[in-house]
């Protein structure tokens, strides 16, 4: 049993496709659709940069997207690969749920950028610049993040936003609450805590507006059921209900990413093979959550062609 990942903010970086739309018409073909869904050229900054541009939140969803439904596709369309005969699962960090929903057809290419858009521009809006802030905790479980963020809250919002491995868990909320985490951090038994470089504290209560948006913004969206069931980052249980994804998607601007129970679960369920696609930043975690559960990263294309023989 096999699970393609796909991976969230973080991943993005000036050049990202280049190599790949050089190489293949299919991926050109993804990132002109992108380009034209946003009225931008998304893709020419993907390349070029500058790197703060693309950095941006609003920016940088649409094209770590874009970048692995381009891998998907080449490998789909040069590859002779159906993703529905290959694949069980998908998955995606925060961001990257949207793009495993389209990877596996629940949402075509222009509506996923779309709804990227709206998405990054809303938990941009949701919390003024400064007040709000993300840190991960190194060597720190679920349990023990949970108990600095108690802890450091003092009153204001200070909670976990991803649990991503058994040795990273990322909390989120007020700037200086988050500060005060940093702070006591060895003292709870994390070896330290990192200021994210990130514009905004996401997957915490304060991003409820960015929450409000995206319903607005799903209401209005024809989500059809995915090929193979998504896990879920609030759930981190499968769902193929279109009316239940679009419930979750409004839920995940707010909850917490549970990636390490999501690939846990999957690795129970059967799976024997995770394929992160678009990026490098998920397969380390994996091999911490599920140390025997092999997993390839794959981004150029040497490596869809070496995918491709092995499916």
């Amino acid at each position: 049993m096999r699970a393609f990942i796909f991976p969230g903010q973080g991943s993005q970086a000036v050049g990202m496709g280049k190599a790949l739309a050089d190489a293949s018409a299919t991926a050109r073909e993804v990132f002109q659709e992108v380009d034209e869904a946003l009225g931008q050229s998304l893709f020419r900054l993907m390349r070029e940069g500058p790197e703060d541009q693309l950095t941006l939140t609003a920016n940088a969803q649409p094209a770590i997207m874009a970048n692995a439904i381009a891998v998907l596709r080449v490998l789909e369309k040069e590859g002779g690969i159906r993703l529905a005969d290959k694949v069980d699962y998908v998955a995606g960090h925060s961001l990257g749920e949207y793009t495993a929903l389209c990877a596996a057809g629940a949402l075509d290419l222009s509506t996923t950028a779309k709804l990227l858009r709206i998405r990054g521009d809303a938990m941009q809006a949701a919390v003024p610049v400064g007040e709000g802030a993300m840190a991960a905790l190194l060597g720190a479980d679920l349990t023990k993040a949970q108990a600095i963020a108690d802890a450091a809250a003092e009153g204001e919002v200070c909670t976990v936003a991803n649990d991503n491995d058994p040795t990273q868990v990322v909390i989120s909320g007020a700037r200086a609450a988050i500060e005060r985490a940093i702070a006591i951090a060895k003292d709870h038994g994390a070896k330290r805590g990192i200021l994210l470089p990130v514009s905004a504290p996401f997957h915490c209560p304060m991003m409820q507006p960015a929450a409000d948006a995206m319903e607005k913004a799903l209401a209005d969206v024809a989500i059809q059921a995915p090929l193979v069931p998504l896990y879920a980052n609030v759930t981190a249980a499968p769902v193929a209900d279109p009316a239940t994804i679009r419930t979750l998607l409004v839920e995940q601007v707010t909850g917490m990413v549970r990636w390490r129970e999501s690939v846990a679960a999957m690795g129970e369920a059967g799976v024997t093979d995770f394929v992160e696609l678009g990026g490098k930043i998920l397969a380390g975690m994996v091999k911490r959550i599920t140390p025997d559960i092999p997993v390839t990263s794959v981004v150029t294309m040497d490596d869809i062609e070496t995918l491709a023989k092995t499916l």
